[in-house]
């Protein structure tokens, strides 16, 4: 483990950042309720982006809060990694190589927006997402996808993207169910928005 690094803290530095005393910190690891590390030689070692998440999560009611999960998200997951499911799917063994990428970076698009949006009001956000629909309809269209096709190529990036943002949560050691029920909600909404437009998109084509 890389002590000094600025990716881990110690007991002080982890509770200055939550704004409790060191005590509760502690209080709080030895019971499990946060997620902590031990070094070689016993001393406690919290990651930042953990406490990142964990406080994000408790602060349901927070702007931020999408932000906060969604960039540790986009850290931790390399989508390349998904290539041996992708290759199970029949619309994405149509595309070659520069084709997918395309829609690689779509899916990463996809979160960067879905930051971006969590700091506008519902109008603004309903407006980002029609324009990434019609996008994504686009490179539908363009690599030859049909309606159906470009419809299993944006679920399987979503459930790509809902998996990655759990992930997050289950690492950092997030235990309350509300805290994953109202993200999932949040990113849900964002993403209909923009699979509707999508299916739009295609119809007046």
């Amino acid at each position: 483990m890389a002590e000094r690094s600025k990716d881990w803290l110690g007991l002080s530095a982890a509770a200055e950042m939550l704004g409790i005393h060191p005590s509760t910190l502690r209080t709080w690891a030895d019971k499990g309720d946060i997620p902590t590390h031990r070094t070689a030689g016993g001393h406690r070692r919290f990651q930042r982006a953990e406490i990142e998440v964990w406080a994000a999560a408790r602060r349901t009611s927070q702007p931020d809060e999408v932000q906060v999960v969604v960039q540790n998200a986009i850290g931790r997951t390399r989508l390349e990694l998904a290539d041996g499911r992708l290759s199970k799917e029949s619309w994405y063994m149509k595309l070659n190589e520069a084709q997918r990428a395309r829609y690689r970076e779509g899916s990463r698009r996809l979160m960067r927006e879905l930051i971006r949006c969590s700091r506008l009001d519902r109008a603004q956000a309903e407006a980002e997402a029609h324009v990434l629909g019609r996008e994504y309809a686009r490179i539908g269209r363009q690599v030859g996808l049909s309606l159906k096709e470009a419809v299993a190529a944006f679920l399987f990036f979503r459930e790509f993207l809902f998996e990655s943002i759990f992930n997050v949560y289950e690492t950092a050691g997030v235990r309350f169910s509300n805290a994953w029920g109202e993200m999932r909600h949040k990113i849900s909404d964002f993403t209909n928005q923009v699979l509707l437009a999508l299916i739009d998109s295609y119809s007046g084509a």
